[in-house]
């Protein structure tokens, strides 16, 4: 199983309504390095506070052979151009090792905070956003032999030479794109390399639902599921011994219910019958009062939505609830934990093998 991680992620205090962190380039190249040393196959950035694409910029600088993606860029407020020459710089920039992970958002950041229209439903708009930056791609490629785009929400009509940044060595982007529901899982699964699950996402959804859909999508364009990667984010509490993990413990019930508090999500709760619950975080959140939420997560959920457990156990537990589920994972580890780089390259070696 591949084993990815995060740089630049949010830490736990943000879920309870502390701002992000300020980024410094050493630092991003240092923290690349590293990663890359301790055996990492892959390394991300979120679109959280900071753009997603810059720091992999630094990042392809200062490493070798470790994998590149966003997880996510939101899709909606850059248009699939912009998007294109992003991705495209930096597959060229990081000699192919870069993936593209895409995400929506929901109408409310994409109209308020991003100040992006909102003008029909994300999965349809998302299938037209795809299908226009794989054209792009492949005008980009090919300059002679433009391949246009004409769909209700995007067109690509048009792409002089001056504005061609030219054939590269590595031309195939893998798209990535975050499913939480069925119709972007069967939409990954049709025009998509692989999915990136949203840790609101259980195991058990993820089985029940999610697998599925994805197989469904990828019998309709003759691919099988074995072609696609699907990629599990879980959860974490993991500490080096029982007190840590009960420290970890905390922080993640106010991040699981931060992001169970978002009625886009609420299929998953439904699923486990916690929909009143969710509601009852919205709520609390809408009325200001998100030092409250944490309680509501109990351990049963925990178990669903977590890996809890300590450093020694860590790589058996990771295998045990991914076994037959993930292709890789992406593990969003504490600071603590993740200074300790002699456990963290015995634990990816371990999850690896």
């Amino acid at each position: 199983m591949r084993v990815e991680t995060v740089m630049l992620g949010p830490e736990k205090s943000h879920y309870a309504g502390t701002v992000q962190n300020v980024s410094e380039l050493a630092r991003i190249a240092e923290s690349a390095r590293q990663l890359e040393a301790v055996g990492f196959d892959g390394i991300t950035t979120p679109e959280a506070g900071h753009d997603p694409y810059l720091p992999l910029m630094i990042a392809a600088e200062h490493t070798q052979t470790v994998r590149l993606g966003t997880n996510i860029a939101v899709s909606f407020p850059r248009s699939p151009m912009v998007t294109a020459q992003a991705a495209w710089d930096l597959q060229n920039y990081s000699s192919g090792r870069f993936a593209l992970g895409l995400g929506t958002q929901v109408k409310a950041h994409n109209e308020r905070r991003y100040a992006t229209p909102w003008p029909g439903a994300p999965g349809p708009r998302m299938r037209e956003y795809i299908l226009c930056l794989q054209s792009i791609f492949r005008s980009f490629q090919n300059p002679k032999e433009p391949c246009y785009f004409e769909g209700e929400f995007y067109q690509f009509t048009l792409l002089p030479t001056f504005f061609n940044p030219g054939p590269i060595v590595h031309p195939d982007i893998p798209i990535y794109l975050a499913v939480v529901n069925k119709y972007m899982a069967r939409l990954a699964g049709e025009l998509c390399q692989g999915i990136r699950l949203h840790p609101i996402a259980t195991f058990g959804y993820t089985r029940d639902v999610i697998i599925p859909a994805l197989e469904e999508g990828a019998r309709s364009t003759g691919r099988a599921r074995e072609q696609l990667d699907l990629l599990g984010a879980p959860f974490l509490a993991v500490g080096r011994d029982e007190e840590a993990v009960d420290t970890a413990v905390k922080g993640l019930r106010q991040q699981i219910a931060f992001y169970a508090s978002t009625p886009a999500y609420h299929p998953v709760l439904r699923f486990h019958g916690w929909e009143d619950i969710g509601l009852e975080l919205n709520r609390r959140i809408s009325d200001g009062k998100i030092n409250t939420i944490a309680s509501l997560i109990t351990d049963d959920m925990l178990d669903e939505w977590a890996i809890v457990c300590t450093c020694d156990q860590f790589a058996d537990q990771v295998k045990k609830k991914s076994a037959g589920l993930f292709d890789s994972i992406l593990l969003d580890l504490p600071p603590e934990v993740r200074a300790d780089q002699d456990w963290m390259r015995q634990m990816i070696g371990l999850i690896q093998s």
